[in-house]
Formats: structure tokens, sequence, C-alpha cells
């Protein structure tokens, strides 16, 4: 998977497929925020994309609290958003469905 960062076109088709993502205000990231019914069960999606993101060596932007995981996703190298990120936000939402 490439560290190339995505053309704005690029990032719009990834983003009409990805249920729940948007650009983000800066325009060189994507966010989501993620509602679960508990804190374990938001503690346990970070613990399933914390192992998938150290296998891709790509990691969020993330902050917890209570059963809401927000998650920023770019590419620092590449200064925006790369196939990387939308990987990585692809499984996000499986973990999370």
């Amino acid at each position: 998977m490439t560290r190339e960062k995505l053309s704005k076109d690029a990032i719009a088709a990834a983003l009409a497929e990805l249920d729940g993502w948007s650009l983000a205000a800066d325009g060189a990231s994507i966010k989501r925020s993620f509602v679960f019914k508990n804190f374990s069960e938001a503690f346990a999606f970070m613990t399933r994309v914390a192992l998938a993101a150290e296998k891709m060596d790509h990691h969020p932007d993330w902050s917890n609290v209570y059963k809401t995981v927000d998650v920023t996703l770019n590419t620092h190298d590449a200064g925006g958003v790369t196939a990387l990120d939308i990987e990585l936000a692809k499984r996000m939402n499986r973990y999370f469905h």
C-alpha cells in the first residue's frame, strides 16, 4: 500500500463508500466518531484496531471518552490522506459492525 497523498477527487470517491467518515476541516485528514454501548465495547474496539494498525505500521490519531472513540486519520509523511488511511478506515468500519 502506498504512502502517496491522494487527490481530492480520490478522497471524495473513497469517502462516498466509507460510512460515517468525512473530510476534516484541515482538508488533510479524514475523521469519524464511533459510539458504543459502553466503555468496555469502545476499549475492545480500540484494542482490535491497535493490533491491525501495528501490523500496517500506520497508527490513528484518536481519543476515547467513555463510550465514544473519535478518530482522525492522515499520513504524516505524505502530508495528507493516503491509501493507508482509507484501508484503516475500512477496517475500523468492519470492526465496528
